[in-house]
């Protein structure tokens, strides 16, 4: 069931159940167990009905006592399939179903561990629920188990319970085992680690002995028991943790894989670098650059990605972090939704928060990670600099978080300008970088769509701006205002077309990697993001004199995409619209 290396009762209530059950006893509802009937399963006089994979009646009801659950301290358990008089009825719910349905009923909140399990011929279901971060509610209402039932409560006491520190990081807490129970394996690949660190403090921990190395990374408590944490770093849960799986394309057969069990989760993390890092060529780049060489996944990267998927991953579950190596990306599927207020549109500037701190924090104090709230920073920063699309990170139903990173060919074109900026940190420049990767597939930005591709307000968009203004490529301007916004409205930026032409010098006699956004593109993105345009504006967008841009806005305007503000079209003033559903 779930990772909890310590006693834990919620386990122990189900193993007991079960005993119970199997034995052909009467169970006792309590706190932390609930018998539960699948819903929708009666017939006339009390009939049982025949079972299916998916019953949504079923489901809802069960998501209601998971609410419960977890709104209350330790969490708790359902068993699916057993009347309240212990009558073993049984059940044919599908448990990914059953798991994903759950999930989605909550409102993303609650990922549930549900497992098959056998007692006496019949097929029930175990499903262990964690304890919420925040409260969860169903029906408009909070409620929490009190003995063997759910009662309603108020958002003020919940939140109460946790002032006084009833919710606690499970990756904090002690452990059953004691310090001395560390894989010596294990721990010299943390030495390493340290030692590979630019950090003069970590390489000093490196040589520490080791029950001063556990006490200075925090990984023991005050009795000398390993925490969760650091029982899963130093020592493993038993069965494997990350399945790392190699492919030279998608749908090829696998040519290499890592699934180990038995090892400490960074003796895993260790296979997995190491295996990566083989199928990860060098790539050089032409000579005078700064970089000269590279991974073709930068390899902080690739690690990132990696431990993102261990760090941050929902423990209560035994699903594995799955790594696939296809071709020239990575693929990480980590269980577990996102958390704390994350989202795919704030994970880059969102402030940072796990469900496993201290785990997150061992795993940055053993340098096998950035610092929490960094990670993701460097993770953008790494594959723009080099040409390649951002990292996209996402939520999918089942609940898991997937990171992808594409990284087919290194843009030297574009390195090569961005060498060239006035200001050498360019390359380094998180925010830098993203507005210029923006403006060159656009062709333009005003303060909304920059502040939406940085996650960021438009006033911190603002600064960026002001940087880009100040700033010269090859001895030219990057960005030039918009001529002919009209009075009121905010205002826009282009891509210069002196820095345009930078960078396609950069390619020489090759065809850009970036080449310049069709000019029918430039246009639609320009009038639906800001609800009008002008051949001013046009002209201006595309480095050109508007008298020439009434061909293009007569095409789009046959497409039926825009439409013109006077149907005469004519007269001083005149500009264009979207129309409704272009």
């Amino acid at each position: 069931m779930a990772t909890l290396y310590g006693p834990d009762p919620v386990v122990e209530a189900l193993q007991d159940a079960l005993a119970i059950l199997a034995d052909g006893g009467a169970v006792v509802e309590h706190q932390r167990l609930d018998l539960k009937e699948e819903a929708g399963r009666r017939g006339p006089g009390g009939v049982v009905l025949p079972g299916s994979a998916r019953n949504d009646v079923a489901a809802r009801a069960l998501a209601g006592e998971c609410a419960c659950m977890a709104n209350t301290p330790g969490g708790g358990a359902l068993l699916v399939g057993v009347a309240d008089d212990s009558t073993l009825i049984g059940t044919q719910l599908d448990p990914e179903w059953l798991r994903a349905r759950i999930f989605e009923l909550t409102q993303r909140r609650i990922t549930v561990d549900v497992r098959d399990v056998f007692v006496r011929g019949s097929r029930l279901l175990a499903v262990r629920v964690v304890e919420a971060i925040e409260p969860v509610r169903w029906n408009d209402r909070i409620s929490w188990r009190v003995a063997d039932r759910c009662v309603e409560i108020d958002a003020a006491t919940w939140h109460e319970r946790r002032a006084h520190g009833l919710l606690v990081d499970w990756s904090a807490q002690p452990s059953n085992v004691p310090s001395e129970s560390a894989r010596p394996t294990a721990v010299e690949i943390v030495r390493t680690f340290l030692r590979e660190s630019v950090d003069s403090s970590a390489n000093d921990l490196a040589e520490a002995a080791t029950p001063d190395l556990l006490r200075r990374l925090n990984a023991v408590t005050g009795d000398g028991y390993l925490t969760n944490a650091a029982f899963l770093v130093f020592v493993g849960r038993g069965i494997p943790a990350i399945d790392y799986i190699r492919r030279d394309r998608a749908g090829a057969d696998s040519t290499d894989r890592v699934r180990d069990a038995g090892l400490s989760l960074v003796e895993e993390l260790q296979a997995v670098f190491s295996t990566a890092r083989a199928h990860n060529p060098m790539v050089h780049v032409s000579q005078g650059l700064a970089i000269g060489q590279t991974r073709r996944i930068p390899e902080r990267t690739l690690r990132e990605a990696v431990v993102n998927g261990v760090a941050h991953r929902e423990w209560g579950v035994d699903d594995l972090t799955v790594v696939e190596h296809l071709g020239n990306g990575l693929k990480v599927t980590s269980p577990g939704a996102f958390f704390g207020g994350v989202t795919s549109d704030n994970i880059i500037n969102h402030p940072s928060r796990s469900r496993n701190t201290a785990l997150t924090e061992l795993l940055a104090a053993i340098r096998v990670a950035e610092r929490e709230g960094i990670g993701v920073d460097r993770m953008v920063t790494d594959m723009l600099r080099l040409g390649y699309p951002r990292p996209e990170i996402t939520e999918t139903p089942s609940p898991t978080v997937v990171v992808s990173l594409i990284a087919e060919t290194v843009d030297e074109g574009w390195m090569t300008w961005l060498a060239a900026f006035s200001d050498p940190g360019t390359p380094r420049n998180l925010r830098r970088l993203m507005a210029l990767d923006l403006l060159t597939r656009w062709g333009w930005v005003d303060l909304a769509t920059l502040a939406t591709s940085l996650q960021v307000s438009e006033g911190e968009a603002l600064p960026v701006v002001e940087e880009l203004l100040g700033l010269t490529v090859a001895g030219s301007a990057v960005i030039a205002p918009v001529d002919g916004v009209p009075d009121g409205m905010s205002e826009a930026w282009a891509l210069a077309e002196g820095a345009r032409k930078a960078l396609d010098s950069g390619y020489g006699s090759r065809a850009p990697r970036r080449a310049r956004p069709r000019r029918e593109s430039v246009a639609l993105s320009y009038v639906r993001a800001r609800g009008r345009i002008s051949s001013t504006e046009l002209g201006s967008l595309l480095s050109a004199h508007p008298t020439n841009m009434g061909r293009l806005l007569r095409s789009l305007e046959d497409q039926g995409l825009i439409e013109p503000s006077r149907p005469n079209r004519r007269g001083a003033g005149l500009y264009y619209l979207p129309t409704v559903g272009s």
